[in-house]
Parts: structure tokens; sequence; C-alpha cells
């Protein structure tokens, strides 16, 4: 089993009514902590990465051994997904990599700013059009997620127009699309704990009704625990206090029509903070594995629990062999 694409597993969630979380890794460690979390579970599950953010020497060296860890992992069915590709030819490359999926971020521009819809549906059909010819799935977004960024300034939030989502996926043919909904990225999403004018779960389902064969998405998911912040603090983090988005609007989400969850941030707290606290209760230590092994197994113990909240938990044994990408089964 291992790769499966991106559509077979929404399908498969579908079918099953629940979603499947997209958890972000930045490193084979990482990437450890959510298949093991997977197999736990016994869930299908996406690896989420991010072309040019991981601490790997090149983006092609950390793919080629994505690959090789998910071979240790035959029974779960694994989406290898870019996120937020910035342009065709990152996605061109993670498609000669062997990744099943892709998403084509084509709400922003180059200089980040956000881009109108014709720009958008464009080089979002460009890059479903040839990714679809190599049996890889697309991801598009409509509107524009923003969030916090690294030098501490705020990208503008463009919630998606359902009056344009049939035309957008006319125009582009694509398998799964992000639509902006008011949810953010970053460890800083919400001065105060959000409600309806800040999520706007009514687009979900004005957007599933318009386009009933196009699974959504939601980005920008994570909750931000309060407990994962005070420890980050604890030992050496200066996070501001901040709300992410409740489990019970994520749960309300999936009733609504949301098949793929997105989540970076809750992840990189728990691997973070467990980390941090390895660090300051063990003075004398220079030895990574210790630190490292923490956070490994802080991360998979909440992927392991959003995988149940999300009700993906249980349905890995579903998925029946479908043939692969001819890029991903060179890797196999």
């Amino acid at each position: 089993m291992a790769l499966v694409t991106l559509r077979q597993a929404l399908d498969e969630a579908r079918s099953g009514g629940y979603a499947v979380g997209a958890f972000n890794v930045s490193d084979v460690i990482q990437a450890e902590a959510a298949l093991d979390a997977a197999a736990e579970t016994d869930s299908p599950v996406i690896l989420a990465v991010l072309a040019g953010t991981t601490g790997h020497g090149s983006d092609e060296r950390y793919w080629s051994a994505l690959h090789h860890l998910i071979g240790d992992y035959p029974r779960v069915p694994v989406v290898l997904h870019l996120d937020h590709g910035p342009d065709p030819d990152t996605c061109r490359r993670a498609v000669a990599a062997g990744f099943t999926s892709v998403m084509i971020d084509g709400s922003l521009r180059g200089d980040g700013s956000p881009a109108g819809f014709a720009e958008n549906l464009a080089v979002t059909a460009e890059v479903a059009a040839e990714a679809h010819r190599a049996g890889v799935s697309v991801e598009g977004e409509l509107g524009t997620i923003g969030g916090s960024k690294t030098d501490g300034s705020r990208a503008e939030i463009v919630l998606a127009d359902p009056r344009q989502a049939s035309e957008f996926v006319a125009g582009t043919g694509v398998d799964a699309l992000a639509v902006a909904i008011g949810t953010s990225h970053g460890a800083y999403k919400f001065d105060a704990p959000p409600d309806g004018s800040v999520l706007h779960l009514d687009l979900i389902e004005q957007i599933a009704t318009l386009v009933p064969d196009t699974h959504l998405v939601m980005h920008g998911s994570s909750s931000l625990p309060a407990p994962l912040r005070e420890q980050n603090n604890r030992y050496g983090a200066e996070l501001p206090e901040s709300w992410g988005v409740p489990q019970e609007e994520k749960v309300r989400s999936i009733a609504m029509g949301v098949r793929k969850i997105n989540q970076g941030m809750d992840s990189h707290l728990a691997f973070t903070g467990a980390v941090r606290q390895r660090l300051g209760t063990d003075p004398r230590n220079v030895d990574p594995a210790p630190y490292v092994g923490a956070g490994r197994d802080a991360m998979r113990r909440m992927v392991a629990e959003r995988m149940r909240i999300f009700g993906q938990a249980g349905h890995a044994s579903d998925y029946q062999p479908i043939p692969l990408p001819d890029m991903a089964r060179r890797y196999r």
C-alpha cells in the first residue's frame, strides 16, 4: 500500500464521513512521528512538505529519504504532498521526485501580494494539466489564507468567494480546493477565541454544494493549545497568548464537507516544547538523540490524538491498491 494519491485518500474519506489530517513535516524525524501515529491508530496520513523548509541539506535529499522511510510502513496509506507550492517549477520538481499530490498556491504572487482570480486560475490550470498527466493529484486555493509570518507581521486574509468556486474548479480540474474561511497560518492566529465573525464555516457549506466532486480543504487549523505554549515559554520561548481553531469547529467543518485538514503549528509546538524541556532539564547532555527523541514522541502523541478527532483512525484497512503515478512508482 504505502503511497496513494490525494484523490484516492479523500475519496475514501468522503465515503467514510471523515477527514484526513495533513501534517507538516520538515525532517525525517517529524515524518517518522506522523507515520508512527498513523500505524498506531490504523489511519491514512498526508505528509505535507514545504519546499525549501527543511534542516536537511537539500529538498531532493530530504524527499528521497522520505520515500525510503515511507517504505517501512507498508500498511499505512500515505499521501506525499507538496504544501503551498509557490510556482509551477516547484510543483514540477515535486512531481519528478515522486510526490503523489501537489498544491499550487496561485492565490499569491511571487512578492506575496494576493493574486487576482484570473491569475490564480491560469497558473493552477497549468499545474493541474501537467500533474494529472503524471497521475498526480492537485490542490488549489480560493481566497488567501494569510496568517503570521516569521518577521512578526501578518499576511492578509481574503475570504473565498463562493460565486467563483464553480468557475475555478471547471477551469482547473483540481482534485481538492483549499477555501479561505478566516483561518490563518502560524503560531499567532486570533486575539480572542474565534467565533462566527472570524470563522466563516457557512462558506464551506455553500462551496461544497457548488463543487460536489471536489474535496474541500481547511488550512491554518492548528488549535494552539495553551499548555504547549506555556511549556515552550517555560523553557525559553516568547510566544504571545493566542487562540487557534477549536476542535469542535474542525469536527463541524467535517460534517459540512471538509475532507483534508492541514495542521502544522500544533505538531511543531509539541515537538519543540518537548525538545526545549529536555534541554532545559538535562544541562550536561550534548547528545541530540535524547532531546530529538523526546520531540518525536511528543509529536507522535499529538498527531495520533488529531487522527482520532478527525475520524480517520481505524480506516487504513479500507484502502484497496490502485495503480500509482509513474513517478511515484519509481520510488516505491
